[in-house]
């Protein structure tokens, strides 16, 4: 079963995908922001292409795990997109994922003018990643 992974930011959402067999997180897409029934659209158009069995979206939670403005944000974001599809969507803990995805371009040699366009989804991939290791299990 495929799985989508979200990262969910003010002006662009980073998605990712999983393999087949919900193994290895992939960076897939950047959208961008413009509007919630947009970008919940294309999400929407998205899983039904890909036939994706299961959503993760990544929740910002602050240090201490409370949620923020950011948090709440994007739950009324999932909850407007579990409105609109019937496949479950899992809240998951982004803490630390854009760090991590800012780190590995940086050790890889991505240059700064790249790097907003491709940190979001695989900042999306992180997520994706930690959720599909913690299945496994």
């Amino acid at each position: 079963m495929r799985v989508l992974g979200l990262d969910i930011g003010e002006k662009r959402i980073g998605v990712a995908l999983s393999d087949p067999d919900g193994i290895i997180a992939s960076p897939l897409a950047i959208i961008e922001h413009k509007s919630d029934e947009s970008a919940l659209g294309q999400i929407v158009a998205l899983a039904r292409q890909y036939e994706v069995g299961h959503i993760v979206v990544g929740l910002p939670r602050s240090l201490d795990g409370s949620l923020g403005g950011q948090a709440l944000s994007v739950e009324k974001f999932v909850k407007l997109l579990e409105g609109l599809t019937d496949v479950p969507v899992t809240r998951w803990d982004e803490r630390f994922s854009t760090v991590a995805a800012n780190r590995m371009m940086a050790e890889s040699g991505v240059k700064k003018r790249k790097k907003k366009e491709k940190r979001d989804s695989l900042a999306a991939a992180f997520i994706l990643q930690g959720f599909l290791d913690r299945e496994k299990r």
